[in-house]
């Protein structure tokens, strides 16, 4: 295989289960990269009505010889249901896929979550690869193994950690990407910053201009950054018994945020950004932020054009009802994910709840 001169690649070790992260321009129409990831002879594409208008045809091409099929899902959150997962189902079995089929996501974190979770289920697991094509779904839901579906009472409730063979990160697909999805996507790379990886954010900071002006050397930066954080981090704790939940910085706020709205209304990386901030005003709370670093936080999310309240039609009783149904509570109790410095992130366990609503008053009714 001729790699890309401008093509990276990056690993997440996971022993016998090791994959590659690849990463760069024009990898659409490098059919041996995705080729040399599929051992049966039978594949299904999982994409959605705006992503399969611009990049099917290449997976297409890339797949000729092969015994392949398309299934076509509604775009949104709102759609991450398992009602869309059945249609998934509904494909394979209408084709007569066997157990060596693989599914291939195409598309952003829900067309991998829902791609990446029928997967796992199918015939009790088949091989799955994950084409990102949004910048959020590169540096973050597409790596990792994380698959889920949302239920009307709680975000990504339902799932499975099931790892992919490969990600194939084409840069190129983000040119037809909206502003407000890069910025709901710049999210989730700053986060990287807040909790691990202080050089990283110092970098955003300079650069956070660039980003949003799509320079192609400073996102393939920021993506390889990104993963290479990602992947470390996955490689340490799979399955989310200690230092994964770290990623988590600003969710649980967030995820509140989602299903409180109706799933759809705010973008992931936009709650995900409010949420972040209500995070580091929670730890300046308890007195391991200053107010300069909460501000330091308040500045880049503004920078990268994102939210910096939470809607005010909800209510601090909404969030604390609806954050008790989190996938980071244990034994009854919340756990929320702070910042103990900036690029040192923290679970914390017994955080006092009225420090935690006047978080949530700050928030919704200091506007």
């Amino acid at each position: 295989m001729a790699p890309s001169r401008s093509m990276k690649t990056l690993y997440v070790e996971l022993g016998d289960r090791r994959y590659p992260i690849y990463i760069g321009p024009g990898l659409l129409e490098q059919p041996e990269l995705l080729r040399a990831h599929i051992a049966g002879r039978q594949a299904l594409v999982v994409s959605n009505s705006t992503v399969a208008p611009l990049y099917l045809e290449p997976v297409r091409a890339a797949l000729n010889g092969l015994r392949h099929e398309a299934v076509i899902l509604p775009d949104g959150e709102q759609y991450k249901t398992l009602d869309t997962l059945n249609e998934v189902f509904t494909a394979l079995l209408n084709h007569r896929f066997d157990r060596h089929c693989a599914i291939i996501a195409l598309g952003g974190g829900v067309i991998g979550d829902l791609a990446g979770f029928a997967a796992a289920c199918y015939q009790r697991g088949v091989p799955f690869i994950q084409i990102p094509t949004t910048l959020l779904a590169q540096v973050d839901s597409s790596v990792g193994g994380k698959t889920a579906v949302n239920h009307p009472l709680g975000k990504n409730m339902i799932g499975a950690f099931y790892q992919p063979q490969c990600v194939l990160a084409d840069t190129d697909t983000l040119a037809t990407l909206p502003d407000r999805e890069l910025s709901a996507g710049l999210a989730e790379v700053i986060k990287y910053g807040f909790i691990r990886d202080l050089p990283f954010l110092e970098w955003l900071e300079a650069k956070m201009d660039a980003l949003l002006a799509r320079d192609d050397a400073a996102l393939s930066e920021a993506i390889e950054r990104s993963c290479r954080n990602k992947a470390e981090i996955v490689a340490a704790d799979e399955r989310e018994t200690g230092e994964r939940a770290l990623l988590n910085l600003g969710h649980t706020f967030g995820h509140a945020i989602e299903t409180g709205m109706g799933y759809g209304e705010w973008l992931h990386g936009e709650a995900v950004a409010a949420g972040m901030i209500m995070a580091a005003d929670l730890s300046a709370r308890l007195g391991w932020l200053s107010p300069m670093q909460v501000e330091r936080v308040q500045v880049l999310l503004a920078r990268a054009h994102l939210p910096l309240k939470p809607p005010p039609v909800l209510t601090p009783e909404d969030f604390l009802r609806l954050m008790a149904v989190d996938k980071k509570v244990k034994d009854g109790q919340l756990r929320l994910i702070l910042l103990r410095e900036l690029g040192q992130g923290v679970i914390a366990g017994d955080v006092d709840v009225q420090h935690l609503r006047e978080t949530l008053e700050q928030a919704l009714f200091q506007r």
